[in-house]
This record gives C-alpha cells, sequence and structure tokens, in this order.
C-alpha cells in the first residue's frame, strides 16, 4: 500500500514502478504486501505472466469481446429445449460442481423441491431417497449456458429466459424469479412453493411470451445503465431495473388477445417483485462473459459462483476448468432473531454480475444499498473505487453518477488479484443453512485468494 501526499493507493509489485514515477519520486511511506500472500511459488508463477506479450494480447482481446458484447433478450424456452447438453433427469444447480451428499441444507432443499417439480417423486421422502441413490444427474448451471440465483437450480421443465449476444451469437439462460418468502432458490418445496412453479410455468410463462412478441427483442444494456442512474447496482438492488422492465412490457402484452385473469394475475406478480429483473441480469452478464470465454493465455476472470459449500472461478484462458476454494461467511446485516451461527455460507451464481462488472462493483451508483448490505454510501463508493486495482479497465455501456459517470470497472484480471491482494467484492443476500428457512439477511464477502493462485499456476504452466 502506497501512502503519497495524503493518498492511499493499492498497488502491486507490476505497478510500483509506475506508481513511484507519476509521484514523480515522493513516496513518503510504503506498506508492502508480497504478491500472492507471500507464496514464493505462486509468485514466481504470476512474474511469468507480467507483461507477457502472448497474455497482453490475449487479455485485450477478451476484453474486447466482452465490450463489445450486445445481449438482447430474444424469448422465454423450456429448459430442456434450450439449455445445451440439458437431459431428461437431469438437474443443475449453482456453483461449482458438487455431489448430494456434500451439498447444503437450502441446495438439497432446492433439488427436493425440483424433483417434485418434475414429478419424478411423490414425497419429499422418496424425492431424498433418488438424490442420494445418483438416480438424478447434477451438474452446474454453467456447464450448460445458464445461470441461477441461490441454489440457482433449473430442471428440465421450467421456463427460462433466453438472452442472445447479437454480436457473437453466444446465447445465456436463467429461470424464473420466483418473488420473496418461501421459494425454491432458498430450498423451500412445500406445496405453495411447487404451485407456484407450475404457476410461474402454467400462466405467467404464456404472458411473457406473448408480451415479448409484441415487444421484440430487448436490448439489455441500455435498460441496466438507466437503472444504475436510478440507484439501482442490479444484484441486490434491481427495484428501477424491476420497474424500467415493467414499463416497457405492459403496453405491449396489453395488445396481446389474453384471458384477462391470467394478465391481471401475472401483472400483479410482476409489480410486486423488485427482484425480478435478477434472473434477467444474470443471464445478461453471462452472455457478455461467455462472449470472452476461451480466448487462450487470457487471464479475464469469466466466471464467480457458489454452491454454498465451495467458491469456484473459471478462466477464459483455461477453458471451463474451474478453481475453488471454501465459501467464505458472509459479513453483512441479519433479520430480527437471526445472526451469523444461522447461515449458510456464500451461495449463488448471482456472482456474475460481479464479475461483469455491476453488482459489488457498482456499488456507488446505488448508496441506498448499505441500508440492506451494510455500511455507509461513502464505503460504497469506495468498494468501487477498490475494484479499478484488478480489473482491465472500465466498461463505458455502464457509467455511475457519483463517479462523474466514469465507467464502472469491469474485467477482472487473476493476476492482479493476486499482485495486490486485493479480493473481488460481491454483495448478497444471506440464505439460512437450513432449507426453507429463506433469506435471513445480506451483506457483503469477497472471492477466496486460493482460486485465483491457482488460475494464475495454471495459466503459467501453460505459456512457452
Amino acid at each position: 500500500m502506497l501512502f503519497n501526499q495524503g493518498t492511499i493507493v493499492n498497488v502491486g509489485l507490476s505497478s510500483f514502478a509506475d506508481t513511484v514515477a507519476q509521484s514523480g519520486g515522493s513516496v513518503a511511506q510504503v506498506e508492502w504486501t508480497p504478491p500472492a500472500a507471500g507464496d514464493r511459488d505462486i509468485g514466481l508463477a504470476l512474474a511469468r505472466l507480467v507483461n507477457h506479450p502472448h497474455i497482453e494480447t490475449a487479455n485485450q482481446k477478451a476484453f474486447d469481446l466482452y465490450l463489445q458484447s450486445q445481449p438482447v433478450l430474444v424469448g422465454i424456452g423450456v429448459a430442456a429445449e434450450e439449455l445445451p447438453g440439458m437431459q431428461d433427469r437431469m438437474l443443475l444447480h449453482a456453483g461449482p460442481p458438487i455431489t448430494w451428499e456434500n451439498m447444503c441444507g437450502p441446495m438439497q432443499g432446492a433439488i427436493i423441491g425440483a424433483i417434485l417439480y418434475e414429478g419424478w417423486a411423490a414425497s419429499p421422502e422418496e424425492a431424498s431417497l433418488l438424490a442420494r441413490a445418483g438416480r438424478i444427474d447434477f451438474a452446474p448451471c454453467h456447464h450448460h449456458a445458464a445461470v441461477g440465483p441461490m441454489a440457482g437450480v433449473i430442471s428440465p421443465s421450467m421456463p427460462v429466459w433466453i438472452v442472445e449476444n447479437a454480436n457473437g451469437g453466444n446465447r445465456a439462460y436463467s429461470n424464473m424469479n420466483e418473488g420473496l418468502g418461501k421459494v425454491l432458490r432458498f430450498g423451500a418445496n412445500g406445496r405453495e412453493v411447487i404451485d407456484r412453479l407450475n404457476w410461474i410455468a402454467d400462466t405467467l410463462k404464456p404472458v411473457l411470451e406473448a408480451g415479448l412478441g409484441k415487444l421484440g427483442p430487448v436490448e439489455m444494456k441500455p435498460l441496466i445503465a438507466q437503472a444504475l442512474h436510478m440507484g439501482d447496482e442490479c444484484h441486490n438492488r434491481n427495484a428501477a431495473a424491476s420497474a424500467l422492465f415493467f414499463r416497457r412490457f405492459v403496453p405491449a402484452v396489453l395488445q396481446a388477445d389474453l384471458p384477462s385473469d391470467c394478465l391481471r394475475e401475472s401483472l400483479n406478480f410482476l409489480a410486486g417483485n423488485d427482484h425480478f429483473f435478477l434472473n434477467l441480469s444474470m443471464a445478461t452478464c453471462k452472455a457478455m462473459l461467455d462472449a470472452a470465454h476461451s480466448v487462450k493465455g487470457s487471464s479475464m476472470v469469466t466466471a464467480m459462483a457458489r454452491n454454498g459449500v465451495r467458491f469456484g472461478i473459471r478462466m477464459s484462458g483455461t477453458e471451463d476448468t474451474w478453481f475453488e476454494a471454501d465459501a467464505l461467511p458472509v459479513d453483512g446485516l441479519y433479520f430480527p432473531s437471526y445472526g451469523p451461527g444461522d447461515a449458510a455460507r456464500d451461495l449463488g451464481d448471482s456472482a456474475i454480475t460481479e464479475t461483469a462488472g455491476i453488482g459489488g462493483f457498482a456499488m456507488a451508483a446505488a448508496p441506498a444499498i448499505v441500508q440492506f448490505v451494510g455500511g455507509t454510501p461513502d464505503d460504497a463508493i469506495a468498494n468501487t473505487m477498490s475494484m479499478t486495482h484488478v480489473t482491465f479497465g472500465r466498461n463505458n455501456a455502464f457509467t455511475l453518477p457519483p463517479l462523474n459517470f466514469g465507467g464502472t470497472p469491469a474485467g477482472i484480471d487473476a493476476r492482479k488479484v493476486l499482485d495486490t491482494n486485493i479480493l473481488p467484492i460481491i454483495n448478497t443476500g444471506i440464505a439460512h443453512k437450513e432449507a426453507g428457512v429463506g433469506q435471513i439477511g445480506a451483506g457483503l464477502t469477497r472471492a477466496p485468494l486460493d482460486c485465483f493462485a491457482q488460475a494464475i499456476k495454471a495459466l503459467a504452466a501453460s505459456v512457452e
């Protein structure tokens, strides 16, 4: 950490000389932490990649592909028909791969609920036996171009959003947001949960399809950009984005010939769900980042995801390999009667928003979020600014009013994370560790350093 004329600047080894030069050599005091938290082997691997011509070229390509992506909402489909590689008796989940016996409580509860929803079992006990006996295939959502919040469970019959990158053709998917209360994503699996999932498929989906049919493709970047100007960060705060989508959707759907009761129920549901846009935000970010994935030699992080037990990242230059560490607890504000002892560890695919440069990386745009996750408005700005030290640059499609409309920091460079020891920040909901209790708070957490250490070690081994 470099102190210069009263300003604190976080720097790593590779940027130290440049910072000294820019200061005119007037460095008063240096507090320095070795890269990679002092791990010699990882530090040597990092040194191989700093200023490496092939790595720099690959990173510029990956970052440009991300910036140039044009995510467009093109429709709604059924998971089994749309998701690549989705098979019968397969359930997708959030985070890196995990087996049934190792899943956290909320994820096991959501798996049971999805089995009941699909009709593969008649009771929770029977569903649990199926899962335990290996009769169900489990796979991460990310393996099938999808993302899901919290437990993230997507089953074959579920409706999914379809977001396409118009500038590259890749598609990304997410399930529908169920609202608050007893919901599948927190592990609830009672009758009301199954009934709501059936209602979403049987009533809401046709209404959404009819409205989108009249509305046509929806460009997602401008909508998110406007929401950021209205106080959202599009992870834990989606009130403006949900309202903007609703405002565009309603006039279109009113042109469709729909039963009045179905239309009324659906619009009331949308109007009462400030988190409805979250799943759209996630699919949008997934489409943008998948455009930058699989660039040989790139150290750009293209996914961060958590399953309540393990935290995993994927990096553009290492294809679909996961680099994992134990998921960390979430430091935040709890609802009355709950505390840290009740909480599951970090959970969900929704960190795809931070990976794409919004969410926690855009907290400066959403000062009111601190009332939900803790801290002050100044902390929100500081969290955004700290991420400029671990990213390739700014995304000027997503500008932040409190930062003089500067772009949000974007393009996580695994090298910079290790070089500075600054961990990517994530703001997130907190799930109860037991299935079905639901959300018990919200707060901030970080990506574990060891994920980036493993990724850099693997990338260095591939460089000649």
